[in-house]
């Protein structure tokens, strides 16, 4: 007979720890969305950025300081899956107070998919309840970048 463990009852503790060792002064600042571009594209293999759709996540402080960039997902050649849970346990992990959402298009093209749009108000809302502000969502090249609240779509 199986014996049944007695400690079921026992719940873990959780630690949430953010370390960086980059200080508050050196942090690069977001001031629009070209910097956010030359940024993700200093981040990104540039190996891949032309051959399969990556998904990345640039998490910001009240300053806009750049808190940390973390990857998502990566995909296949026409898209990949966005896991809004793991968007915001990044953000709040790191304390982040605004984001920007930020893949790339292997085929070059910078029109918006109905699946990006879709994606982009999900964030958006999602934000808005935890007081995590969505300040863009970039489509981004090795060449260009189309952006949502450049173009009034955010």
């Amino acid at each position: 007979m199986e014996t049944l463990n007695q400690n079921w009852q026992t719940v873990c503790e959780i630690e949430l720890i953010y370390k960086t060792q980059v200080k508050n002064s050196e942090r690069p600042q977001i001031k629009s969305s070209k910097d956010a571009y030359k940024l993700a594209l200093s981040a990104w293999d540039h190996n891949k950025i032309e051959f399969f759709e990556q998904f990345k996540v640039l998490l910001m402080n009240q300053a806009h300081k750049v808190l940390g960039i973390y990857e998502i997902s990566s995909g296949g050649i026409a898209g990949t899956v966005v896991d809004l849970r793991l968007i915001f346990s990044a953000a709040l992990k790191a304390n982040a107070t605004s984001l920007m959402i930020i893949h790339n298009h292997p085929s070059g093209n910078l029109v918006a998919s109905e699946a990006d749009k879709q994606i982009t108000r999900k964030v958006k809302e999602a934000g808005r309840l935890l007081d995590i502000t969505l300040l863009d969502s970039l489509i981004i090249t090795s060449e260009s970048y189309y952006s949502f609240a450049d173009e009034g779509a955010l």
